[in-house]
């Protein structure tokens, strides 16, 4: 028997951060995923029945990944361990594997493997787990920051739930706050601490949906804080108030959770060109200044921009792809912060101005023929003439220039077969490029 177990457990206790000393340790005391962890949903059922099968939780930072994981090892009849990815092994997974190889030969109990950071196991690594997971030995969770699509083997994915978490709202951050600060044992209560609600509210919003940020804020706010004589004495009770001010400075410049080669990454570019392809010019500039505060390279935000331009602008307004190349060479020439105004400029412009698809499609249906179809010869007639001997070989013969005509169009045939690529739409100036076309189709067929 230890005699001073006790003692080094309140001994690491006291040092432990207030996010860490707060997690629930029961599914009702949870705060936030009700999509996948509310009555009747999926993981709850799953836990209720103790059926738990592998799953990967997925999710930004302070959501709840290692939390549940944990209240997962509290209600499963199951054995649990636990083990970060980057500080273990092959050999530490083999071990572990074998235990729990040994426990369900010998007393028919299954093991919960939570492998925190599982995104940082190399292919090799995580094939180790590939068998016993398969088998049904070993049940496997693993939490990640990164998509596992894309850092999890994809038999691992496979054969495992995918739970995505999703970021805090602005109230279960506060839900989680006012606990800490009521909670006299684990959290802040013992302070007597008060908090206006101007403060909550900035720290809720501050914190991005992550509670351990919003947990370490309020921790700084009320340690921070030296004690008033009044409140060192032992006849009265300590008191420490966070207003405002005091929040702003204990959590300081919001920090964006973006990764500049992952999801975050992705989202956004994807966000910034629907919504300049669907006419949004608030949530344009919104995701614009998001990427750029978070530290994306304006050069990739620029080449974006210029292919919306060209793809879902087109020859709607021709001058969306002059504005747009004129902010990449301005991005280029003058740097952040400076740029941040062209590119919102050209932006703004090409969700603002009319919209066609139309020169996209007609190259990439253009492209397909050439790729997989016939190849269609030159004609005759628009082949160079320009060199010795091409007129014996009849180059050129019967080619109009069109020049010489009345309004600078002629019958004649380009292509060689019947085929339209382009479809101008009726928006912007495709339309007066619709109504050339249709005049040119007009004197073909007259002919």
């Amino acid at each position: 028997m230890d005699l001073f177990a006790k003692q080094r457990e309140d001994a690491l206790r006291r040092v432990q951060p207030l996010a860490v000393r707060m997690r629930p340790a029961t599914l009702e005391a949870f705060v936030g995923q009700e999509h996948f962890l509310g009555p009747g949903k999926l993981l709850r059922r799953l836990l209720d029945a103790d059926r738990l099968a592998s799953a990967i939780f997925y999710g930004p930072p302070g959501t709840g990944k290692t939390t549940l994981a944990e209240i997962i090892a509290g209600r499963t009849a199951a054995a649990f361990e636990s083990a970060n990815a980057a500080a273990i092994g092959v050999k530490e997974v083999r071990e572990v594997l074998a235990r729990a190889r040994e426990r369900l030969e010998t007393g028919e109990q299954r093991t919960v493997l939570f492998l925190d950071e599982i995104h940082r196991f190399n292919r090799a690594q995580q094939d180790v787990l590939l068998g016993d997971v398969e088998d049904g030995i070993i049940i496997l969770i693993g939490a990640t920051t990164e998509n596992p699509f894309f850092t999890v083997n994809s038999a691992l994915v496979s054969r495992s739930q995918i739970f995505q978490f999703e970021p805090l709202s602005e109230a279960h951050v506060r839900t989680l706050m006012r606990r800490a600060l009521a909670d006299a044992e684990c959290g802040l209560g013992g302070y007597g601490p008060t908090i206006t609600d101007e403060a909550l509210d900035f720290l809720a919003k501050a914190s991005d949906g992550d509670a351990r940020r919003a947990l370490s804020a309020i921790e700084v706010a009320i340690l921070s804080q030296p004690e008033t004589e009044a409140a060192s004495s032992k006849a009265a009770s300590p008191s420490r108030s966070i207003t405002l001010a005091i929040a702003q400075d204990s959590i300081q410049r919001k920090a964006i959770v973006y990764d500049g080669t992952g999801d975050e990454h992705y989202d956004a570019a994807s966000a910034l060109i629907k919504s300049m392809r669907g006419s949004d010019p608030d949530a344009t500039v919104y995701w614009l200044a998001r990427m750029l505060e978070a530290g994306e390279d304006p050069r990739f935000i620029a080449r974006r921009i210029v292919i919306c331009a060209a793809e879902d602008v087109g020859n709607a307004d021709p001058m969306a792809l002059v504005l747009a190349n004129a902010a990449v060479q301005v991005t280029v020439f003058v740097g952040l912060p400076e740029c941040q105004l062209p590119l919102a400029q050209a932006a703004i412009y090409i969700a603002c101005a009319p919209k066609s698809n139309a020169s996209a499609m007609a190259i990439w249906s253009a492209a397909k023929d050439a790729r997989e179809g016939r190849t269609i010869p030159v004609p005759r007639h628009l082949r160079d003439s320009h060199y010795t001997g091409s007129k014996r070989l009849g180059h050129g013969e019967g080619y109009k220039y069109a020049h010489d005509a009345p309004g600078g169009i002629v019958s004649q045939d380009y292509l060689g077969v019947d085929k339209t690529y382009y479809h101008p739409t009726d928006r912007g100036h495709e339309k007066t490029m619709a109504e050339f076309l249709e005049a040119f189709k007009t004197l073909r067929e007259g002919v």
